[in-house]
């Protein structure tokens, strides 16, 4: 084995070589120390890996399972649980203490089993960079994981392969990498070893390769100048970790739900105890009656059914092949008034198609895509003969390749001859291919040489306006007719008007020729325009328009060109036809726009030529404004947009690793059309956390008060504590879970979405669940001393009629959730199974609670007898019409105030 050349490491660049694409390849090998032909030798290699480090980007290291089930214990409501747990403990109310911690253990199971499935969801996605390449090491080809590579490492690239690192093309042949992933330009760059200037942007250093775009066709070497976090994409990564990560809505409204509900138990229990003992009342059954209101004061089963909910929304989404990374995302989705998406992919195929082209004399227009049939004005024949056979041959794709990062416009190019009967493997039979000429960026032009029968034909595709200019004559009927500057400018015109429609517009042209060496590129017969649209995904139109119906705005933001970017949104229905782009390159900084100018650029629906930076001042921009925003993607210049916006939905399929891993909801199918799904089902899953927290808080509000007026009265305790439990667990927790699991109503996509300031328990709640809570209280409060001074059945045994009222009448309560505008028999609540089922259990258990000896002393009930029955069944029943009373009447308070 021959050695490599002797290294001084000291002497290296590390892992990163300054403005490679402004040097000759062989200087640039020469400061890497490598031989181009025979590339490091392998100790060379593992002595830089060892010095230098692998060439990985900085990734989400996967969480520790204890980590996630420690986050379960940071909610405020269960801070307060623990809390009156001890509190219970200290006070030697066991039983009470041990189903407060039962309630806590459940909870945690519950959020932890859901969030720990998510997380290792997203650890399940491909890697963005491709795991295996081929380096040239020792004189040898070897495949290496691209965690190996070095920088110095001589990499050999062909069609189809995802660049593992920051490459300096050292030779070319036909070489040309899609770069959108990185740049948002959707037309591959031509790539080759010339340097380019120092100051040239990233986008034009055409002998580099950068690590995580895709080769698209050819073949190269090129050397290995950047790894892991040095190389451009790394840079972005970095950018990416750096923005800004908020909670979301929900998780901010429970929040201060949690602290308002810790200030409001703390106060009402010290007032009681502290009255209790001023007027001479037993301490330790005032401390007990603290105790109880603690209880009382926290719906115990707020959290439980609020990660359920959650849950559920997020396995309704899995069941639409979309991966929640967190449970409340489903819900910040639902509340969204915005929508930024891209476009290449997003609203489109990503796959180019021919629909128009034009020669002299006429235009054929392709619809779908079926075969073309013969029925063409024979005037056109010869053009449009010459046209598919020069877009065929001047092509150096293959159909097979399409899937396979094949390049979208030569596959476009062979998609048109098909339709015309023509084949590229039948056509290059007949007309041989000699040499091409590879497309330039400079040029814009594009040549293959064919020869038969000692003729040679070159093929010339390339920008309109340099095919063109290179043009002499053109095609037209049988003969070829002259063109003078007039005729020029025609054709110029009319492929601006093409362009002005949104296609990309290409030229071809051909001549005869003796031999392969002479120029391509002069004296051309033109043939044609041909005009290129990259279609929008059939779906996405209705997604759009659910969007709209919903009050959700669908903005474009996208690197591609103005004329592109409108032609789609008028396409998929994003705005009108008279709608012009705002052009990324002529948009100021947004953080230093007057009041005047940020209005008309938040009022703009295409943004084209954006960078990422202009996409996170655009998000920037909208949320200051109080709008919630959405924002759609799946290259990495999408990915710091995706991690600033309230939140992001990346594109799973093509996505990359860091958009990924940046967003909160990743659809593995790439739909567009499951955003107003997720949209219904954020809002629904909303409803019903509103609707159960609703629930909860009017029943607790009737226990505190309860509790409160009997002690304050002097009446006693209607409720006793370990019964207040069995109430938080059982005919509070079983409905209120029912509601958060429902569909919800049907007219959610039809309505507005909610202010963002909007808080999740409205005026009109609150009048509600106060009028509920008074009427539950009053009907308990009547029962409770009917039982007792009217009846005269018992202290125990009056306890339990107040029991089992507030129990029926909490039971009964669950219809008062129905939507606002539904009816009172036929609406969500009504429609939902799993309500039925909850009121099935809890009736048993509280059958179970009154009749079974061991349960019934537990929770002090005592026989109550037929009257006793009667008096709750009134009394719950009368509680209930008047909380549907005044549910209508905390409508037209709420609206009047």
């Amino acid at each position: 084995m021959v050695a490599g050349p002797e290294v001084r490491h000291e002497d290296l660049p590390g892992s990163r070589l300054q403005t490679p694409w402004a040097r000759e390849a062989s200087e640039v090998a020469r400061e890497l120390a490598v031989d181009i032909e025979r590339g490091l030798n392998a100790a060379e290699a593992r002595r830089r890996l060892q010095r230098f480090g692998g060439n990985r980007l900085q990734e989400a290291r996967p969480e520790r399972w204890w980590r996630i089930l420690l986050r379960q214990g940071q909610s405020l409501i269960v801070v307060l649980l623990a809390a009156a747990a001890v509190a219970a403990f200290l006070f030697g109310e066991t039983l009470e203490a041990a189903a407060i911690l039962a309630v806590i253990a459940l909870n945690a199971a519950i959020g932890f089993a859901t969030e720990l499935r998510a997380v290792r969801s997203m650890e399940a996605l491909g890697r963005l960079v491709a795991r295996r390449t081929r380096v040239r090491r020792d004189g040898r080809i070897l495949v290496v994981p691209v965690e190996q590579l070095v920088s110095g490492d001589v990499v050999l690239v062909e069609g189809g392969d995802r660049v593992p690192a920051d490459l300096r093309v050292l030779a070319a042949s036909k070489l040309e990498a899609d770069e959108s992933a990185l740049t948002g330009e959707s037309v591959p760059v031509a790539k080759g070893p010339p340097a380019v200037a120092a100051e040239a942007p990233l986008a034009e250093r055409t002998c580099l390769l950068y690590s995580g775009t895709v080769i698209t066709r050819g073949s190269g070497e090129a050397v290995v100048v950047a790894t892991g976090m040095n190389t451009e994409l790394g840079a972005i990564v970095e950018m990416v970790h750096g923005a800004a990560d908020e909670k979301t809505p929900l998780e901010r409204r429970l929040d201060r739900l949690g602290r308002v509900l810790l200030a409001a138990s703390v106060a009402i229990g010290a007032v009681l105890v502290g009255v209790g003992i001023a007027t001479g009342r037993d301490v330790l059954l005032m401390v007990e009656t603290g105790i109880a209101m603690i209880v009382a004061a926290i719906p115990e089963g707020l959290p439980v059914v609020a990660t359920i909910a959650l849950a559920r929304g997020m396995r309704r989404m899995a069941q639409r092949r979309a991966i929640v990374r967190r449970l409340a995302a489903v819900e910040t989705l639902g509340s969204t008034g915005l929508i930024l998406t891209d476009k290449t992919g997003t609203l489109t195929e990503n796959r180019l198609a021919v629909r128009e082209l034009l020669v002299s004399g006429g235009r054929v227009v392709l619809t779908g895509e079926a075969a073309t049939d013969g029925a063409i004005d024979p005037r056109l024949r010869e053009a449009i003969d010459a046209s598919v056979r020069v877009s065929t041959l001047c092509n150096n794709a293959t159909l097979a390749s399409e899937d396979n990062g094949g390049d979208p416009l030569e596959v476009a190019l062979l998609r048109f001859g098909r339709r015309f009967g023509v084949e590229r493997e039948a056509l290059v039979a007949d007309w041989p291919e000699r040499r091409e000429e590879a497309f330039d960026a400079d040029t814009r032009l594009m040549a293959t040489f064919h020869e038969r029968s000692g003729e040679v034909l070159v093929a010339v595709k390339g920008a309109p306006e340099v095919v063109v200019a290179a043009s002499t004559h053109a095609t037209s009927g049988a003969h070829d007719e002259p063109l003078d500057e007039t005729a020029r400018a025609l054709w110029i015109e009319r492929s601006e008007r093409m362009a002005a429609s949104g296609m990309r517009v290409l030229a071809v042209a051909s001549k005869r020729v003796c031999g392969d060496t002479d120029a391509p590129y002069e004296r051309l017969t033109l043939h044609g325009l041909l005009g290129l649209e990259d279609p929008p995904r059939t779906d996405v139109r209705a997604a759009i328009d659910a969007c709209r119906g919903a009050g959700v705005e669908t903005v474009i933001v996208t690197g591609d060109q103005p004329q592109t970017a409108v032609a789609i949104a008028n396409a998929v229905g994003v705005a009108a036809e008279d709608t012009a782009a705002i052009d990324g390159s002529s948009l100021p900084r947004l953080d230093k726009l007057g009041d005047r100018e940020a209005e008309r650029i938040a009022t703009a629906r295409v943004f084209a030529r954006v960078t990422p930076r202009q996409k996170l001042e655009l998000i920037r921009l909208f949320r200051a404004q109080g709008r919630v925003v959405a924002m759609t993607g799946d290259g990495v210049n999408d990915a710091p947009a995706l991690r600033e916006a309230d939140i992001g939905v990346a594109m799973g399929r093509r996505g990359t690793q860091v958009a990924c891993e940046a967003a909160d909801i990743v659809l593995q199918d790439d739909a567009f059309a499951t955003i107003p799904f997720a949209i219904a089902e954020g809002r629904a899953i909303f409803s019903n956390i509103r609707k159960l927290v609703s629930y909860l808080l009017s029943c607790n509000l009737s226990e505190i008060a309860i509790v409160s007026l009997g002690t304050l009265l002097g009446i006693g305790l209607p409720l006793l504590p370990l019964q207040l439990l069995f109430l938080n667990l059982v005919t509070d927790v079983f409905p209120a879970l029912a509601l958060g699991v429902g569909r919800g109503a049907a007219h959610v996509m039809k309505t507005p979405p909610r202010p963002a300031s909007e808080p999740l328990l409205t005026a009109e709640r609150w009048w509600s669940i106060a009028g509920a809570a008074v009427a539950m209280t009053l009907g308990t409060l009547g029962a409770y001393l009917g039982a007792e001074r009217g009846l005269g059945i018992g202290s125990d045994a009056a306890v339990t009629v107040s029991f089992l009222t507030l129990a029926t009448a909490q039971l009964l309560h669950v219809f008062h959730q129905r939507a606002a505008g539904s009816g009172p028999l036929r609406n969500e609540i009504t429609g939902n199974p799993w309500v039925w089922g909850a009121l099935a259990l809890c009736g048993g258990l509280l059958a179970i609670a009154g009749t079974v000896p061991g349960a019934a002393a537990v929770l002090h009930l005592a026989p109550i007898g037929g009257r006793g029955v009667a008096l709750v069944l009134g009394a719950s029943v009368a509680t209930h019409l008047a909380g549907g009373l005044s549910r209508g009447l905390a409508g037209r308070t709420a609206a009047h105030a």
